[in-house]
């Protein structure tokens, strides 16, 4: 069962796919998401590779021991070493290092920038410039009206899900892919939250369980005091991101509008909106469109159009709202920040050698001229399409690939 992991497997593909020279080809497809633009992973799918849960010193010895045939004498999961390696199997060319950048927490920046959210915007600064503490401890404060200073781990946890998580409309629901993804428990997280919430936001939230089993609505197996948690702190993230979740209806009605005014022009959020022929056309403030065929308002009111759906992978119609159509905004909108400097980072002397979401790995010379800090100033480059937009970067030098 182990053997037969997604992330074991990639050894295969690997192997398989590997030219005479030393290098897989063709593991990036240009715009292949439909939606956004973004890159999407093929062969071996750099794009979904496995989160460590080993500390990387011991992934470097396990990748020695791999390599030595000894592996069993250095761990009793050999599978699950195999799965931390992977990333360990890109590695610099001969008189060569990598050096790899990471956009920070773009998506975040990129959606306070397109909403107007000045309060987060400010704190992306001040953390930028080393005067402020981060996002997701600025987030929980924010949220609970507390000291930053008194901000605990479990705390900042709690700050980070809320982030990630809520951005784009999630409500309960979102919680459970926030604790799958960050291995966060949640009824943990209501030990942590539940003597913090006001007693408004959990008057409204117990009124919303109530309507929920009343409705037949999904509980998502949570017990009554998870479930208020949950829902208290998704109302919680809205009060204090209003310009954020006051766009996500902004952007549906100007797509409604555009698609029952074809040819006219609609705007919310620093983009434009427009119904051209059979497409719906979003413009954004990078120059670059989104396009959606065949956009429909149901009776219902409900906006739809044709694409291939992500869980059958046949071609269907698609539901859409105002909060996914923000999530495929940002998601496009930090592409093209990256996209837009790669140019720059060729001249400077750096080979893409992959690109894995809001990071990219080059290659350059092994000498002190092509450093992880030039390579993070260029990606981090302000366009004069997103005049302040706070952005940073950082990475790491190296011969082989890893989750920095």
């Amino acid at each position: 069962m182990q053997a037969s992991t997604s992330s074991v497997s990639k050894y295969k593909r690997l192997i398989n796919g590997v030219s005479s020279d030393g290098y897989l080809r063709g593991t990036i497809q240009f715009c292949g998401a439909g939606r956004t633009g973004r890159d999407a992973g093929r062969l071996f799918q750099p794009q979904n590779m496995m989160r460590p849960n080993l500390p990387q010193d011991e992934i470097d010895l396990g990748i020695e021991a791999i390599k030595a045939g000894c592996a069993d004498l250095v761990t009793n999961n050999v599978m699950e070493l195999c799965a931390n390696t992977v990333r360990g199997s890109i590695i610099a060319p001969p008189g060569q290092k990598l050096i790899v950048s990471d956009l920070a927490n773009i998506e975040g920046r990129v959606a306070a920038w397109l909403a107007g959210e000045e309060w987060k915007l400010q704190a992306f600064r001040d953390y930028d410039a080393g005067t402020g503490p981060d996002l997701y401890v600025k987030d929980y404060a924010e949220a609970f009206r507390a000291d930053p200073e008194e901000v605990t781990k479990r705390m900042r946890q709690i700050g980070k899900v809320m982030e990630l998580m809520l951005g784009f409309g999630g409500g309960v629901g979102a919680f459970l892919t926030g604790a799958a993804t960050y291995s966060l428990d949640l009824d943990d997280l209501t030990e942590v939250a539940i003597d913090t919430i006001p007693k408004r936001i959990w008057g409204e939230a117990s009124n919303f369980l109530e309507w929920a089993k009343d409705t037949k609505r999904p509980l998502f197996g949570l017990s009554d005091d998870t479930f208020r948690v949950c829902d208290s702190l998704k109302r919680m993230w809205r009060e204090t991101n209003p310009q954020i979740s006051g766009l996500w209806e902004k952007l549906e009605d100007a797509t409604l509008n555009a698609i029952r005014n074809p040819g006219r022009e609609f705007t919310a959020g620093k983009c434009a909106f427009k119904r051209e022929g059979n497409w719906l056309r979003i413009i954004m403030p990078s120059g670059r469109s989104l396009s959606y065929p065949s956009p429909r308002v149901g009776e219902d009111g409900a906006v739809t159009y044709m694409g291939v759906n992500q869980y059958t992978h046949k071609w269907s119609r698609i539901k859409t709202y105002g909060g996914k159509i923000f999530e495929n905004v940002c998601q496009a909108l930090a592409r093209d920040v990256l996209f837009y400097n790669l140019p720059r980072v060729a001249e400077a002397g750096y080979s893409v050698l992959l690109r894995v979401h809001d990071e990219v790995l080059t290659y350059a010379p092994d000498n002190r001229e092509h450093t992880e800090e030039e390579l993070s100033r260029l990606i981090a480059h302000e366009h004069n399409w997103c005049p302040g937009l706070p952005l940073a970067a950082a990475g790491f030098e190296g011969y082989r690939y890893k989750k920095d």
